[in-house]
């Protein structure tokens, strides 16, 4: 006999909620004591809807030994989800699956020196998730977090990346890291513009700001974006001489979809 849907998920207790722009909005929920996740992973989120429920899967913010879950979401106009995302507030409830799933996971790389995160809008949650790990710092002797919006108001954790070299389990390590803000139909003071990742990719401009030199002996790609996104940047390092890692093949390239 198959399980009862409420033994699949819990009701958690919606934290806070802050807008960033009419489009992006981040949010905390409680977490329970029994809930385990691998930072890149995601959660599945519900709400009751009529005599049914509504899910959809948000890539976790949060460090693994965070109090809190910690979510990014994007409203799309029309979206079931994303309206009942607009009606939320700190108090609501909301469900969560028991389970967190994804394969996003730097540790599955056995080798390289740099890792290279790359990503569009919403996908850069699962980046910051795994930047917080004292592991991955470890792990790796550069890293660098490259984030393209459309326009600069999007940039929304600009600020929180900067703290990292503050954060007490992190900032010994700091110096190993860049961060790449990217806006594609502006220009911006900072941050690299009117190119798409995959342009940059082709054209060495990426290489040319980071300062060193991509090759398959020693960088590793974590992409996570829109569709298009993730397939152009794919196709774009294929080119380039990279391989997508399998577990019985190891190659150089991790990709996952944004939700």
């Amino acid at each position: 006999m198959a399980a009862a849907p409420e033994a699949k998920f819990t009701e958690e207790t919606v934290l806070w909620v802050k807008q960033h722009t009419p489009k992006l909005m981040t949010f905390a929920i409680t977490r329970p004591e029994s809930y385990r996740f691998a930072a890149g992973q995601f959660s599945r989120l519900g709400f009751r809807d009529g005599e049914g429920y509504i899910w959809r899967a948000y890539s976790i913010v949060s460090a693994e030994y965070a109090d809190t879950l910690e979510y990014f979401a994007v409203l799309i106009e029309g979206g079931p989800m994303s309206a009942k995302f607009e009606q939320m507030k700190a108090g609501d409830t909301i469900l969560l699956d028991k389970t967190a799933t994804g394969f996003l996971l730097p540790e599955r790389f056995p080798d390289g020196k740099d890792l290279v995160m790359l990503c569009t809008g919403s996908g850069i949650a699962p980046f910051l998730s795994i930047l917080e790990q004292p592991e991955i710092w470890q792990s790796f002797e550069r890293l660098a977090l490259v984030h393209s919006v459309s326009h600069a108001d999007e940039l929304i954790f600009n600020e929180r990346l900067a703290a990292l070299k503050d954060h007490p389990l992190i900032e010994e390590y700091y110096a190993k890291f860049q961060f790449i803000p990217v806006t594609t139909r502006e220009t911006t003071a900072g941050a690299l513009g009117m190119q798409r990742i995959p342009e940059r990719l082709k054209n060495g401009s990426l290489e040319e700001r980071l300062g060193y030199t991509f090759n398959p002996a020693d960088t590793r790609f974590m992409i996570c974006g829109n569709p298009a996104m993730v397939k152009d940047t794919f196709q774009a390092l294929l080119d380039l001489g990279f391989a997508m890692h399998r577990n019985r093949v190891p190659g150089q390239i991790m990709m996952e979809n944004g939700f």
